[in-house]
């Protein structure tokens, strides 16, 4: 049985659906070295994680030109092609949330500003590829979220509308994202953000994580 009106759930993945942070320290903290600058903090690091790489460079080096932007993005894709899968773990209840999530009837997307190929080849190693009808990433776009142009994209591809899709995120960028494009929101607190952040968004609901979804879905009226 379907949960309610929904028709598919798309999911952010960084920090929703998989901890990446130990590959986004690694590849930051690379490029800086790379490009003379000071490394930074972890906890500094992790909460970029879910912008993209010109915000973060921008964000954690806002002293220095914004023109070394490119040269910081090229940094961090060469040492991410080496490490970042292998860097980034699924959460335990994933898989089983999936399954749970498909059996009620729903489609499953995910819309990320991390490359496609390497969200695909992490479900890949987990044997969860099929799981998800449609996956969008950063190379698929000309806009980065919280620009809807990925998630209308990803709603397109599961042949849904906007009211039928519920998004699936932790940070603000993802709550931003679910605003402009008029979607329902639920949040989960497995990221760095906080609950209180997400007051002015009014989401759905706010869970610890995602196993909390299923049972959320299958009693929300």
């Amino acid at each position: 049985m379907k949960p309610n009106s929904f028709d598919a759930v798309v999911f952010d993945f960084d920090y929703t659906l998989a901890d990446s942070s130990q590959g986004a320290i690694e590849c930051i903290n690379f490029a800086l070295t790379e490009m003379g600058l000071d490394c930074v903090p972890a906890e500094a690091a992790c909460r970029t994680i879910g912008l993209s790489l010109h915000e973060t460079f921008l964000t954690l080096a806002e002293h220095h030109e914004p023109h070394r932007c490119e040269e910081f993005y090229r940094l961090f894709v060469q040492r991410a092609d080496e490490v970042m899968v292998g860097l980034t773990e699924l959460y335990d209840s994933v898989p089983s949330t999936v399954e749970s999530l498909r059996e009620s009837g729903l489609r499953l997307g995910i819309v990320s500003t991390k490359y496609r190929r390497r969200i695909q080849e992490v479900l890949k190693r987990e044997s969860l590829l099929h799981g998800f009808h449609v996956v969008i990433g950063g190379e698929d776009v000309e806009q980065f979220k919280p620009h809807p142009e990925g998630l209308f994209e990803a709603i397109s591809q599961l042949g849904c509308s906007p009211e039928s899709v519920v998004y699936v995120g932790d940070s603000v960028v993802d709550a931003e994202l679910a605003k402009r494009a008029a979607v329902p929101l639920i949040v989960v607190l497995s990221g760095v953000t906080s609950r209180s952040q997400f007051d002015e968004y009014k989401p759905l609901a706010v869970l610890e994580n995602v196993s909390e979804l299923p049972a959320f879905l299958l009693t929300h009226d």
